[in-house]
């Protein structure tokens, strides 16, 4: 099975850490969050892995070559030349994903519980292009899904900006949840990225297509998730791993 690594971020809210070393590298319980992501991707059977670098990249290239790339296939999507944001870095990747299967995406800041291999296996039982990890916590910006799971729109709660490809969507009728930055993706997606700009986010992308194809919502039971992406998380994180 094949997935995919964001960790091209520049990691600005894990400053000072990230002024020397990618966010990738920011060692949690001895490792870097990559090796702890790379590992749990091949415990549920992801055996070619993509990360797409750009913040310090020859640091990472260098740690997985020194790693002997873990024993399976891991490539590199360079975006030094420009970070592409979320989506434009899934389509500059999507040279990978050439066999039809679905692929998971992974943020390299989240740690968390979730069987994966079962996240996969829901996906193709559910028939959706996406499957989006999400949950309850306590956000700013929610993804909305009606009693069915599948994706309607987005708000902002802070600012009251919502999203939505729906006339006269009404926000209050649909359900809130927290996107985790995990989400498996078929490789028919591709067809509508032709309509995209090369820097494009994957969430505005799926915003404007879910009432055309179907976007479903995943809540993983018994979930325990951290998003490593400020200092004052990484104690968090470390008890997390013990």
């Amino acid at each position: 099975m094949k997935a995919m690594i964001f960790a091209a971020g520049l990691g600005t809210r894990l400053k000072p850490l990230t002024d020397t070393m990618p966010k990738a590298m920011v060692p949690v319980g001895g490792k870097p969050l990559l090796w702890h992501t790379i590992q749990k991707l091949k415990s549920a059977g992801f055996d070619e892995i993509i990360i797409n670098v750009h913040h310090f990249a020859e640091q990472i290239i260098d740690y997985v070559q020194a790693n002997d790339n873990f024993d399976i296939r891991i490539e590199f999507s360079d975006e030094r030349e420009q970070l592409l944001d979320t989506g434009g870095g899934i389509k500059k990747a999507s040279w990978f994903f050439d066999d039809e299967k679905p692929f998971l995406i992974h943020n390299v800041d989240i740690l968390s519980n979730i069987d994966l291999r079962n996240l996969y296996e829901q996906h193709l039982k559910n028939t959706a292009i996406a499957t989006l990890v999400v949950s309850k916590r306590e956000t700013s910006r929610y993804l909305l899904f009606n009693v069915n799971n599948r994706l309607k729109g987005w708000i902002n709660e802070k600012t009251g900006e919502v999203k939505s490809p729906y006339f006269n969507f009404d926000n209050t009728k649909h359900q809130k949840l927290a996107f985790s930055g995990i989400h498996i993706i078929n490789p028919q997606i591709f067809s509508y990225f032709n309509l995209f700009s090369d820097k494009f986010s994957i969430i505005d992308f799926y915003l404007s297509v879910c009432n055309k194809e179907k976007i479903c919502g995943y809540i993983p039971p018994n979930l325990q998730l951290i998003d490593v992406g400020k200092i004052d998380s990484i104690t968090e994180a470390e008890t997390f791993v013990k």
